[in-house]
């Protein structure tokens, strides 16, 4: 109970990841203003109030200067560090009187001045300017301000200050930086979970979702452990019922066998009749479907068993040459085209076995020709086995023969009078290899059966 109240759901991750990353920017460019205001503007450094005040003196002891208007020749002056300083006079009414140039910076720091309750100094991009210092002559008040030219070093940062665009840029990319790794923390585990659930669903039954997914503390890593636990009780339940099946067949096998045993002594007696024919033959297909169900439950059970690292053509070597051997008794043809340098991981009876069914369905069907490919291209090897055959008329069944005891309603089941047992097992034995198989009509006639296993 204690686990479940930290906060570590994805819904304070979420809340806390873009909460935090709409503060942060917001902060970082509201707070870079005011740490300029802040470092460009200081009280008035007691040099320059001197400065000032011994020129306001100057003006007081000499009030004829305002009054004769010579007041301009205070204007410029070189005696601060050897810089040039200007002065600038305002009147009670807040006019420069001394020039009739004011610099659009003076200006602003004169509208700063006025709210501020005491004298301050300010740097500008590269020009200080200070002020002001109020002194009274003649019974009227005036101000006296001063500027020279400047230029201190700034924090670095100050420079986003200067550049908005690029400041927003960067905010905005700052910003997809952080979603994006917030995303990325997220998705991982989802698409790893997909991975499972598609390896799952693809007839790997021993896919988990690995250890770094079902250890987080939030609910990704709930449902993984919960995925873990459903694709272990779905292993156990298709295991037991393929060991149910296998068993059942090998039980039914002695009954059988007592049967086929008291057909043989019957007919030793003379006691062969039409009726003990049937028997027998109902009994010789009983045994074969029984075998089917067998082999279908030792390929499911044996999936994930090692794997041999073999050549294609070697491994389908005594298959194919079966297959020539029966295409030549029904006086047709067979062409195979598989490179001898086609190697993967394999399990050589099952694939082997897959590939038979497929090539004698193919061969008891075709009218002249069948075909089997093999190429590889990336990691992929793709096995086409092809015919001239009438095909599958009806696409339902194109999609469903590959399901146990399906039974299409099509010319292809009515004359085999099988159980649909074969191309199951054929089926079974491509998802052991984590691979795919898919059948598509040919035009105007025939009928493709694609393999594609992971190398």
């Amino acid at each position: 109970m204690i686990k479940d109240r930290l906060p570590n759901r994805i819904f304070i991750k979420l809340l806390l990841g873009f909460w935090l990353c709409s503060s942060l920017i917001i902060a970082i460019v509201g707070l870079l203003p005011l740490l300029q205001q802040n470092h460009d503007r200081a009280p008035l450094p007691p040099h320059l109030e001197k400065l000032l005040e011994r020129y306001a003196e100057r003006i007081i002891d000499n009030p004829e200067i305002i009054q004769n208007n010579q007041f301009r020749r205070l204007s410029h002056r070189r005696d601060f560090q050897g810089k040039p300083i200007r002065f600038y006079l305002v009147n009670d009414q807040g006019r420069v009187i001394n020039t009739e140039k004011v610099s659009r910076g003076m200006r602003r720091f004169m509208l700063m001045a006025e709210e501020t309750s005491e004298p301050i100094s300010h740097q500008f991009k590269d020009e200080l300017l200070f002020g002001p210092y109020d002194f009274e002559v003649l019974g009227k008040q005036y101000s006296l301000y001063g500027r020279f030219n400047d230029r201190h070093p700034r924090p670095w940062f100050f420079f986003f200050a200067e550049n908005k665009l690029l400041t927003l840029t960067l905010a905005i990319g700052l910003s997809g930086l952080i979603c994006g790794l917030l995303a990325w923390h997220l998705g991982k585990p989802l698409r790893t979970l997909r991975l499972s659930a598609d390896a799952l669903a693809n007839g790997d039954l021993t896919n988990r979702v690995d250890n770094a997914t079902t250890k987080r503390k939030d609910e990704i890593g709930q449902l993984a452990q919960a995925f873990n636990g459903m694709a272990d009780s779905v292993e156990n339940m298709v295991n037991s019922q393929q060991r149910l099946i296998s068993d059942i067949s090998h039980e039914l096998r002695t009954p059988l066998t007592r049967l086929q045993l008291a057909l043989a002594l019957a007919r030793k007696k003379g006691q062969e009749s039409a009726e003990t024919k049937r028997i027998a033959y109902e009994a010789e297909q009983l045994e074969k479907m029984i075998s089917e169900l067998l082999e279908l439950s030792k390929v499911k059970l044996n999936a994930h068993d090692h794997k041999k690292h073999l050549g294609l053509a070697e491994t389908l070597g005594q298959v194919l040459d079966d297959a020539e051997f029966e295409a030549e008794q029904q006086q047709k043809e067979l062409s195979i085209e598989i490179d001898e340098e086609i190697e993967l991981p394999l399990y050589p009876k099952p694939l082997s076995r897959a590939i038979e069914n497929l090539l004698r369905n193919a061969i008891r069907y075709s009218h002249s020709s069948v075909s089997i490919k093999a190429h590889k291209a990336m990691n992929i090897v793709t096995i086409e086995i092809t015919d001239d055959g009438p095909g599958i008329d009806n696409e339902q069944d194109l999609q469903a023969i590959f399901k146990p005891f399906y039974r299409p309603q099509s010319a292809r089941e009515r004359e085999s009078g099988g159980w649909g047992l074969g191309l199951a097992i054929t089926e079974a034995a491509v998802m052991a290899h984590q691979g795919k198989i898919t059948a598509s009509n040919l035009v105007p006639h025939g009928l493709n059966v694609t393999i594609e296993l992971p190398s």
